[in-house]
């Protein structure tokens, strides 16, 4: 019993001394790899790069310009079903950055396939949730959230005109950015995109080899991923067209972890 509190001591002692130098070790190491690979990019060395990339990807750094500069290998290897899915998920970390948008739009014309998503009405009237991350739209709901219980605060004591007016405001904005982050977060969380990963892929009518071809479908076309069943994947189309795909042959666009 002794020897086991010993045990327990000793370890404790040794994460709380050692647990900052172990960190700062891995994230130097992590920095080294990325700045390595950036390297290998710019020297044509694509594979090495990806590589790199993916490596600090599986260790946990998902970070949108990380699969950016990973859709941009890929992208050079001609592995266009990758860089898409690798573009989508940036794009899901950093919306508004304008080198991603091009590159994603310029690789998506470049697919076979002509696929586009019809806008629903809520999708038009919260125009910016396209442009914007969960994680602004979560800082921009506490600043107004801030700031309406502020207003709300000064109204209290002070019966002046212009604080009805500030509070009404201040409620109105922390309605739209309450709504926005709530939209945005179901939007996320109900996402079920992936993209077709192969040059060109059989969609059967079921989940065997054996069944009939309905159509094909090719690299980086965008799905709608629906279920999975003994290595195969059930997937849709905008136009409602739907068959099973080899599991293997197509990606969600939500990393898993």
């Amino acid at each position: 019993m002794k020897r086991s509190i010993c045990l327990g001591i000793t370890i404790f002692l040794i994460v709380c001394f050692l647990g900052p130098d172990i960190i700062a070790l891995q994230t130097s190491e992590s920095e080294e790899l990325f700045f390595s690979s950036n390297q290998a990019y710019k020297q044509g060395r694509f594979q090495e790069a990806i590589d790199g990339y993916d490596q600090l990807i599986h260790a946990g750094h998902k970070d949108g310009n990380l699969y950016y500069n990973l859709g941009n290998a890929y992208f050079r290897t001609d592995q266009l079903g990758l860089a898409i899915l690798n573009y989508e998920r940036a794009h899901i970390l950093m919306p508004g950055d304008a080198d991603l948008n091009f590159n994603l739009s310029y690789a998506l014309d470049k697919t076979r396939d002509a696929v586009s998503e019809s806008q629903d009405l809520v999708s038009m009237a919260f125009f910016w949730l396209k442009d914007l991350s969960l994680g602004k739209l979560l800082w921009g709901f506490a600043v107004l959230n801030l700031l309406f219980w502020t207003a709300l605060l000064i109204r209290l004591f002070f019966k002046f005109e212009w604080t009805y007016h500030v509070c009404l405001i201040s409620m109105i904005l922390w309605i739209i950015a309450s709504a926005s982050f709530g939209l945005k977060w179901y939007e996320l969380n109900t996402d079920n995109r992936a993209v077709i990963l192969e040059q060109e892929v059989n969609i059967l009518a079921g989940p065997d080899i054996r069944d009939t071809v309905l159509f094909k479908l090719h690299a980086g076309t965008i799905v709608h991923y629906e279920r999975s069943e003994d290595g195969w994947s059930l997937v849709s189309l905008p136009d409602k067209k739907r068959g099973w795909v080899k599991a293997e042959a197509v990606k969600p666009v939500i990393d898993q972890p």
